[in-house]
């Protein structure tokens, strides 16, 4: 008999890394067996702090370990390929964070790796599991909002406001050529898809970088430690900035419909400032991520809407991405723990089907980010690659 627990891997020491880690023991039934880092002494440091008795500074370390069934990915984008890969050729199921690689031709390999392995792969794509998220995913399904004629938003940060702001997406090297877009633009297109069920067909497309140079310091700079932490001790050098920190975004979604969307890692004051505007021939629907809990309905001809968290009032596919009853509030941290919920089940189950965004995912975004990419250089329209 199949045992119900599974043991995994969380290979990054880095913001996602606790993250994931954190995310992974709320589940209750997946161990976590190590955790690997880019020098051991940092494995044990994250390793220690949660009572994990296993460290590596290698993630090929744990490839032979048959007792390790899973690896969650949680490095910067340029190591994703060739850890993916080994991992999927080691049998191991993998979740790997996003974007899935730096390009679309290693992002194809990684999908088509996972398909010929029949293993369980996924890519984080975890804002979709915020309750009201799904609510609005559900009352389009439902009809509610009648036919979809436009979607809007924004995806708007601060914490690269000034140039003393560093953090290894900063370099192309490291993230591959787009940042904010790839960073968190790839998060709401991945979202407005998964919510219209329909998908963007082409784009046009404008970026800017206002910090032509920044201040990379001397020592290692934490993701959204601020300009006050990074700013002191060390030093900085002058470093030139190859990727963009604004995006602006015309599309076209499905056969009829039409988008606009910004993203933005200078907006002072916004945190995580995710909002999405649906807006169809019955009604409408917006949520913001900085107020998780309240989503917006819009009509013409009655009153609008505030409809707050509460899953005894959802609809039932939306329901279950809800584990607190209503008035306790749940977030960023539970979007991960619901996905990595049904992916885990998924492992335990051969037979179920993957709800959660998988590779197939990851390269739909990074063929995304080339059109995106393609549209700013010609200057103009740009068809998505088909799937």
């Amino acid at each position: 008999m199949e045992t119900r627990r599974v043991r995994t891997a969380i290979v990054g020491t880095g913001f996602m890394g606790r993250v994931h880690l954190e995310a992974v023991r709320r589940l209750g039934f997946v161990d976590v067996g190590a955790v690997v880092g880019s020098s051991v002494d940092k494995a044990r440091s994250l390793a220690g702090a949660f009572g994990v008795d296993r460290a590596e500074g290698d993630y090929r370390a744990l490839l032979a370990d048959p007792d390790i069934r899973a690896v969650h990915i949680c490095t910067p984008n340029s190591r994703h390929f060739a850890m993916a890969s080994a991992a999927l050729e080691a049998g191991k199921h993998v979740l790997c964070e996003k974007p899935l690689a730096m390009t679309s031709v290693e992002a194809a390999a990684l999908a088509r790796l996972a398909s010929a392995k029949a293993i369980r792969n996924a890519t984080c794509y975890n804002l979709r599991y915020y309750p009201m998220v799904q609510q609005m995913r559900r009352m389009r399904e439902g009809g509610d909002l009648g036919e979809i004629l436009i979607a809007q938003g924004t995806y708007s940060q601060d914490w690269l406001l000034y140039d003393t702001d560093w953090n290894w997406r900063v370099e192309a090297k490291e993230a591959g050529p787009l940042r904010a877009m790839g960073d968190i633009g790839s998060h709401w297109c991945d979202m407005v898809e998964h919510v219209t069920g329909q998908r963007i067909m082409s784009v046009c497309t404008d970026l800017a970088t206002f910090h032509k140079t920044r201040k990379r310091p001397k020592r290692s700079a934490e993701t959204f430690a601020g300009q006050s932490q990074n700013a002191v001790g060390g030093g900085f050098s002058d470093a030139v900035v190859d990727t963009e920190d604004f995006g602006a975004v015309l599309f076209h979604l499905g056969d009829r419909a039409r988008g606009a969307l910004t993203v933005s890692q200078v907006s002072a004051g916004c945190k995580n400032r995710l909002t999405l505007e649906i807006y169809g021939t019955r009604a409408s629907a917006a949520w913001n991520q900085e107020r998780p809990e309240e989503l917006w309905i819009g009509h013409r001809d009655g009153r609008n809407e505030v409809v707050i968290k509460d899953p005894a009032l959802l609809a039932p596919g939306a329901a279950a991405y809800a584990d607190l009853p209503g008035g306790h509030t749940e977030g960023y941290a539970d979007t991960f723990k619901q996905l990595f919920r049904r992916f885990y089940q998924s492992i335990l189950d051969s037979h179920a089907a993957p709800e959660y965004p998988q590779f197939t995912d990851g390269l739909r975004q990074m063929r995304l980010l080339d059109a995106a990419l393609a549209s700013h250089q010609r200057r103009g329209w740009v068809d998505v690659a088909a799937d």
